[in-house]
Parts: structure tokens; C-alpha cells; sequence
């Protein structure tokens, strides 16, 4: 890439990061309450969000071959039980990733 194209590479990741991080402010001003529906959509998302990543990561994983699954288990119980006792979801992710990497890369 020539520099006037990663300059405007570059603009235009800034430009979109900060109209996406600005958007909501600009729609849902403070003076009016938020509606409802965005209200349960920031309840709902998440949980439906974190399912839909679970299910993207474990949909080639072969019960019946190979190391049957056990890394990948081994991983979701370490990220549930650190998730249960810390209740940090970054920590939890972060735990069940090492995890898995470590048991990929030196036991199975």
C-alpha cells in the first residue's frame, strides 16, 4: 500500500469506530427516557450473543474421532467454573483460552 492509501485506510476505520460509538448518544438523547425495547435488547443480546460464539466454536468439533471433544469440554468447564467464581467475564474468557491452547498445543 502507498502512504495516501493507508492514511485512507486508516481514516476510514477511525471514521466508522467513532460513528459506531457515537451513534447511540446521538439517537437516544438523555432528556428522553430510552425506549423500551432498546432497553431489552441490551438485556437479551449478550447472553444470546455469548450462545451464538459457544455454539460457532464447537460446531466442527467431532464427537467421535480423534481427541472426541475433551479439549474443547475441558476449556467450557474451566471458563464456567472461573465465570462462577469471579464472576469476570473477561477473566473467564481469557482462562478458558489458555486453557484450551495449552491443552491443544501440549497434551492432545
Amino acid at each position: 500500500m502507498t502512504l495516501s492509501e493507508q492514511i485512507i485506510t486508516i481514516t476510514i476505520c477511525v471514521l466508522g469506530t467513532m460513528s459506531t460509538r457515537f451513534l447511540p448518544f446521538m439517537v437516544f438523547s438523555s432528556r428522553k427516557p430510552t425506549p423500551k425495547y432498546i432497553q431489552y435488547l441490551g438485556k437479551a443480546l449478550p447472553s444470546a450473543i455469548f450462545g451464538m460464539l459457544v455454539i460457532y466454536c464447537l460446531k466442527n468439533v467431532n464427537i467421535l474421532s480423534g481427541t472426541h471433544g475433551l479439549p474443547e469440554l475441558i476449556a467450557i468447564l474451566v471458563t464456567m467454573l472461573l465465570h462462577k467464581w469471579k464472576r469476570q467475564m473477561l477473566l473467564s474468557i481469557a482462562g478458558g483460552t489458555v486453557c484450551y491452547m495449552l491443552l491443544v498445543q501440549l497434551i492432545f
